[in-house]
């Protein structure tokens, strides 16, 4: 396990409790420190530091042979995801847990197999229970690489479509300690998706009654929400149905746990040589571009095609 955070931990009781793994060996992201513990010859590895030490890390599993699971996204950049592909691209997997939810999958499955009929339009809202701590957020990449690169991934693997442009805004409504840092605490993106499709993407970071991911999707034959239920952090007015709230998800590892927990087994089955991943690198990088394209749209004020995305965009 590299990286003792809030993830890293996590992953690391995880990890610690199955019965398929003898060993966790948790420590320092420190350059000499995570050589010697390559060096002691683990099966595998698992990525949980801040994401600028990413590409390095990656770099030395790889050159090690060890397959890696590393939270998104793999890079900050671009170029620095496509150097760190072609050093351990076969080796990867990327965590995009919402790929193993269940209610996620199901979502997938109705589009494939076209029981929503046409799609209309995607909805989708990612907003998180409390704000970051600001010592996060000059490492984080800013909302569209950090908060949103999960929404933009799902986008493409719900709908099967690629994303062809964007048009994004932003601001500080509240926390200015994301300003401090050229960041926004509020945003709002539209994605175009190959097809013509719609797809809305709103985020927060900060909802005052619980952690709130749901997807709303339109179809000519039918219309679905994920994430929509008892422990939806949201109050109905007027005569709204069954109460929604009654005890809000708190945060992304108890609104996800099942997702996590398949990811991990899936990972496991991965670096055992028992499957291929499910969540390839190349993933990451598909999501980053989404996400580079909403920074530039903000800062330019103009809708941007994904093929203006190159390698050297910041």
């Amino acid at each position: 396990m590299l990286g003792t955070g809030r993830m890293g931990a996590y992953r690391a009781g995880w990890l610690r409790a199955h019965p398929e793994v003898e060993e966790v060996l948790v420590g320092s992201v420190r350059e000499r420190t995570v050589e010697r513990a390559l060096d002691a010859g683990p099966d595998a590895v698992v990525i949980s530091s801040a994401t600028p030490d990413h590409p390095w890390q990656i770099r030395a599993c790889a050159e090690r042979g060890l397959p890696m699971l590393c939270e998104k996204p793999i890079a900050p950049t671009p170029l620095e995801t496509r150097e760190a592909l072609e050093a351990g691209g076969d080796l990867l997997q990327v965590s995009f847990q919402r790929r193993f939810d269940p209610a996620f999958a199901e979502a997938r499955r109705l589009v494939a197999e076209g029981e929503l009929g046409t799609l209309y339009c995607v909805r989708m809202c990612a907003y998180d229970h409390e704000p970051s701590p600001e010592h996060f957020i000059p490492g984080s990449g800013g909302i569209f690489r950090d908060l949103h690169v999960h929404d933009f991934d799902a986008a493409r693997w719900l709908t099967g479509q690629e994303v062809e442009r964007v048009y994004a805004v932003g601001a500080v409504r509240r926390w200015e300690r994301f300003a401090r840092h050229g960041d926004v605490d509020t945003a709002a993106v539209l994605l175009t998706m190959a097809d013509g499709l719609p797809v809305v993407v709103t985020g927060s970071r900060h909802d005052p009654r619980g952690y709130d991911f749901r997807v709303e999707l339109l179809g000519s034959e039918d219309s679905v929400a994920v994430g929509l239920g008892e422990r939806t952090p949201l109050r109905p007015l007027g005569e709204a149905g069954a109460p929604l709230g009654s005890r809000p998800w708190d945060g992304f590892l108890d609104r996800f746990a099942a997702a996590f927990d398949a990811e991990l087994r899936a990972f496991l089955e991965f670096a055992g040589g028992g499957r291929t991943s499910l969540t390839p690198g190349v993933e990451a990088m598909h999501a980053l571009r989404v996400a580079v394209a909403c920074d530039r749209s903000r800062a330019e004020g103009r809708p941007v095609r994904i093929e203006e995305v190159g390698d050297d965009a910041a």
